[in-house]
């Protein structure tokens, strides 16, 4: 904020100082209007017309980077939502998966838990390394 002030108060002695400089009386004439002032009244005047038309032209694609930024804004809002419920959705199976895995497989005795494909193709038989 401090900064754009001290830009505007540059501007101005900068504005004050061309007006002093440029006092020269002039007529701008268009078409059938003709206009009596200085030179430097007739400077800023055109510079304020080359301000204001370029804002108005401007103005469609500021609206619509607003309105892109709006929509943006709350499809992050609708995919937060859902990432939440996503979410919670996972806890829940998670715990439902836990209470069904807890639930213990009864082993019958006697019986090898697994049989590695070596003593499968030796036939039961184990070799020792020589």
């Amino acid at each position: 904020m401090q900064l754009l002030l001290i830009v505007g108060i540059v501007f101005a002695i900068g504005a004050v100082t061309f007006a002093l400089q440029n006092n020269v009386a002039v007529t701008v004439v268009f078409a059938l209007w003709s206009y009596d002032s200085t030179l430097a009244v007739v400077l800023l005047v055109t510079l304020a017309l080359g301000v204001l038309i370029a804002g108005l032209v401007s103005s469609p694609s500021v609206i619509k980077g607003q309105w892109a930024g709006a929509r943006l804004r709350r499809q992050v809002a609708s995919l937060q939502e859902e990432k939440l419920s996503l979410e919670r959705r996972v806890r829940e199976v998670e715990s439902a998966m836990a209470q069904h895995s807890t639930a213990a497989v009864p082993r019958v005795e006697g019986t090898a838990s697994y049989v590695g494909l070596k003593s499968v193709m030796m036939g039961g038989e184990e070799r020792k390394p020589r």
